[in-house]
């Protein structure tokens, strides 16, 4: 057996790799999430998918593979995507702030998936379950440095920076677990906006007001009432959201 991170695949084309290990994820993370991770076959997985059940064996040595690369696309997407939307982004209060949108608009995008890591991670072997948890440390101290330099700079009053960086993940891990109530009252934009004025904006100090300020003037993304009045009239249309960065505020 190797290390607790590999998954190995009997095929050797990296990308076709990744196109199927794809597919056959997606269509575990439907399974999982509806039926129970212990309940649900290989057999039944690889119909989900449309391929044999063989094909699967190709890429997976077997369910805790599907299960722990399913998690660790999650995580993976935390990881890789939130630094993206933070790149050229230079106000200490900015940043904080596109940290939570962007985090919110990961889990949107994979609900599912949010909901089986906590649903399901307990049922992953122990070494496994140990990286998951490394890896969502290292998401959760992206965003604890982000409130460090709020703090650090005098944007923000001091707070326990360790449990305020839990409240605002459990935030955006909210809307996936709560997805069923609160689509009923918020769409995703108003719902961070809710959130930065629950969990930032008390804290703020005057100078960090000012760069509240000046993000909700560059982008409309966090001004409550703006969102609230934009969630009002679009409550007729799809509920497929845009993704949009929200443009860099001048330090």
């Amino acid at each position: 057996m190797g290390s607790a991170g590999d998954v190995q695949a009997l095929v050797t084309d990296p990308k076709l790799v990744e196109e199927r290990r794809g597919q056959i994820v997606r269509a575990a993370v439907k399974l999982f999430s509806e039926d129970g991770y212990y309940t649900t076959t290989i057999q039944q997985i690889a119909r989900q998918a449309g391929v044999s059940t063989g094909l699967i064996y190709q890429y997976f040595r077997d369910k805790d593979d599907i299960l722990f690369l399913s998690l660790k696309m999650v995580l993976d997407s935390y990881e890789n995507e939130i630094p993206t939307q933070l790149a050229g982004v230079e106000h200490p209060v900015e940043r904080l702030c596109v940290a939570v949108w962007a985090y919110c608009h990961i889990v949107d995008g994979l609900r599912e998936a949010t909901v089986l890591a906590y649903r399901s991670t307990k049922s992953l072997r122990p070494d496994r379950r140990v990286l998951i948890k490394d890896a969502e440390s290292r998401t959760n101290r992206l965003i604890e440095q982000c409130l460090h330099a709020c703090v650090a700079g005098g944007y923000m009053q001091p707070l326990n920076e360790y449990l305020a960086s839990y409240q605002l993940v459990m935030y955006a891990h909210s809307w996936a677990l709560k997805h069923w109530v609160l689509r009923e009252h918020y769409l995703l934009e108003s719902y961070i906006g809710e959130g930065i004025k629950l969990m930032i904006e008390p804290f703020l100090t005057a100078k960090g007001r000012r760069g509240l300020a000046g993000v909700a003037q560059r982008t409309a993304a966090f001004s409550s009432e703006s969102l609230i009045a934009e969630s009002k009239s679009k409550a007729a249309e799809s509920p497929a959201r845009r993704r949009k960065r929200p443009r860099a505020v001048a330090a």
